[in-house]
């Protein structure tokens, strides 16, 4: 879920106002406690974004004592509490939202990555597979790229490629289904694939990071300086901070 901070500031300060008003009409208050929740939970997120934990925290249990019903609420709890190295609450949150909407394949995919990410990579997986087959679920690719993922960890990597190249037959634009499976080809041997595919998508779609260090690892594996250098140099203007650029170092050159 994406917020810009701007909306976020501008639909918190309107519920601290809602917030502030007194009702006798049960109905009325019951209504003004969702709306104040919603406006929490959409500051919250905000400031999860930022990096700002403490204060999305404080958001986000404000936002789930006005509305406990709400599974948003506990998705977005749950992603904060496995941010705050709490893995029991967060595996609490994601079961709340799940029971309170057992049909949403957005907070189901969520629940499968974090399964992935905390060493239960077989529900996890099982799990994504069910809703990348969801036909209600709007982007099946992130469920299958999630799965590859997953399948990856377990050394099932013949099940993550087939997944990875589901995710791009539904969206080949898909930069994470991308990278993920020419690091898979290149980890295997298949340079020749591995570079294919990552010059035919930095050709054809917006760079990342991770794809572009991807063309350098592969370029240098293949003994192609040129190349490498190219991507290299792409890496450092296009993303001049980013964590790729400081494992430029890291990457071994060609020997010879």
């Amino acid at each position: 879920m994406r917020r810009h901070i701007s909306s976020a500031t501008a639909a918190a300060a309107l519920g601290i106002a809602l917030a502030g008003c007194v009702s006798s009409n049960p109905s009325r208050a019951a209504d003004q406690n969702v709306q104040a929740s919603a406006y929490n939970l959409q500051l919250g997120i905000a400031y999860l974004q930022q990096n700002n934990l403490a204060t999305a925290k404080e958001k986000l249990e404000r936002a789930v004592k006005e509305n406990p019903k709400d599974p948003n609420v506990h998705n977005a709890l749950a992603l904060l509490y496995e941010r705050l190295a709490q893995p029991d609450d967060a595996d609490k949150e994601y079961r709340t939202a799940l029971r309170l909407d057992p049909q949403n394949p957005e907070i189901a995919n969520n629940y499968g990555a974090y399964l992935c990410r905390s060493n239960r990579a077989e529900e996890g997986a099982r799990r994504l597979l069910e809703v990348a087959k969801n036909p209600l679920y709007r982007t099946p690719e992130a469920a299958y790229t999630n799965a590859g993922v997953c399948l990856r960890s377990l050394h099932r990597d013949d099940e993550a490629e087939t997944n990875l190249r589901r995710a791009l037959e539904i969206r080949p634009s898909f930069a994470e289904a991308a990278f993920q499976l020419g690091d898979l080809e290149l980890q295997r041997g298949r340079l020749a694939e591995a570079r294919t595919r990552v010059d035919s998508y930095l050709g054809t779609y917006p760079a990342t990071p991770d794809l572009l260090l991807l063309g350098v690892r592969i370029a240098r594996a293949s003994g192609d300086r040129v190349t490498a250098e190219r991507y290299a140099r792409r890496l450092r203007l296009d993303f001049p901070d980013s964590q790729q650029v400081r494992a430029l170092s890291e990457v071994s050159p060609n020997p010879g």
